[in-house]
């Protein structure tokens, strides 16, 4: 089978190249998976920069996919699945830029039947990271009014739908007209208290990762509210400081969120808990005419563009 391998290399960053694996067999734990589609997301490709201590080399890289049961348990044979990575796949074993990919059984999610390959295999990474950061939150549904920062990114976009989906009030930010708060024009966040009579949000939910706007959105919590961060700074400071009196004054909690620390058995349960909402439409994947579709023969080139700037929703077809 064709896989995309990091490979250990004299210099700081590891080699990647197209290579041919032997097709892999199942245990009595695990199934083998044919992968039909598999999204590239920016931990990919800081991975592929050796930005992961934990990734042991060599190693086939990889989070997110969608694709068959090839070998397992035959009841499952050709059971259509979809999947992220947790702490395992692509880090500590190989992951999903591959024909085939080993997964345990017990981390199987049915694909959501109105979803095709390719979408279903944008769905993971952002949505389990968005399911993290509302429980990491304490999110109390249906009560909650949630700030979203980044809200029309990958990750942002999936916290808004997943805590909509739960009955809370969902303010996006970003640095555009049309937003509920502009963050070009309104860095300060003051919008988000106008929309909340001056009692400001419960919940501030940080997908940008810039220290000055991180800071700035603890100080427009609510008393008692949660500031979870995902993202910080490749370059530059990576500080952010605060008034430690104000901030046990107003009980504010300051959360970070890490997806790549989540066992893939919990992301695989998150998944298949998300599966009736892509099914009856309170949960949306990227539409496969956004999507830009690429072959293998194509993968290397791609990674290495995506290395000096990245664009989202590329995805791998089989």
């Amino acid at each position: 089978m064709q896989a995309l391998r990091l490979t250990p290399n004299p210099g700081p960053t590891p080699s990647l190249t197209l290579s041919s694996l032997p097709i892999p067999t199942a245990t009595a734990s695990t199934v083998v998976i044919k992968i039909a589609a598999a999204a590239i997301n920016p931990s990919d490709v800081l991975n592929a920069t050796g930005g992961f201590e934990t990734t042991t080399l060599p190693r086939t890289l990889g989070r997110d996919y969608s694709g068959t049961i090839a070998d397992g348990p035959p009841a499952l044979i050709g059971q259509a699945v979809y999947g992220t990575s947790g702490n395992a796949l692509g880090f500590s074993q190989d992951g999903t830029h591959a024909q085939y990919c080993v997964i345990p059984l017990t981390a199987v999610a049915a694909k959501p039947a109105n979803l095709s390959f390719a979408q279903a295999a944008t769905v993971g990474v952002p949505f389990t990271t968005a399911a993290l950061i509302l429980s990491r939150a304490r999110l109390r549904a249906g009560a909650d009014v949630v700030l979203v920062l980044g809200a029309s990114g990958a990750v942002g976009s999936a916290v808004c739908q997943l805590a909509e989906r739960r009955g809370c009030r969902v303010l996006r930010a970003a640095r555009r007209e049309g937003a509920d708060v502009d963050l070009g024009t309104d860095p300060g966040m003051e919008r988000a208290g106008v929309l909340t009579g001056g009692k400001g949000p419960d919940v501030v939910v940080d997908t940008v990762g810039d220290p000055d706007l991180t800071r700035r959105a603890l100080l427009c919590l609510a008393v008692g509210g949660r500031l979870v961060f995902i993202s910080a700074p490749k370059k530059g400071s990576t500080e952010v400081t605060f008034d430690m009196k104000y901030v046990y004054r107003r009980e504010i909690s300051v959360i970070g969120c890490n997806s790549v620390l989540a066992d893939i058995r919990d992301t695989a349960k998150d998944m298949d808990d998300m599966k009736l909402g892509f099914e009856d439409g309170s949960l949306q994947a990227a539409e496969e005419v956004d999507l830009q579709i690429i072959g293998m023969k194509e993968v290397v080139e791609v990674y290495e563009q995506l290395k000096t700037k990245y664009k989202k929703n590329y995805v791998i077809r089989f």
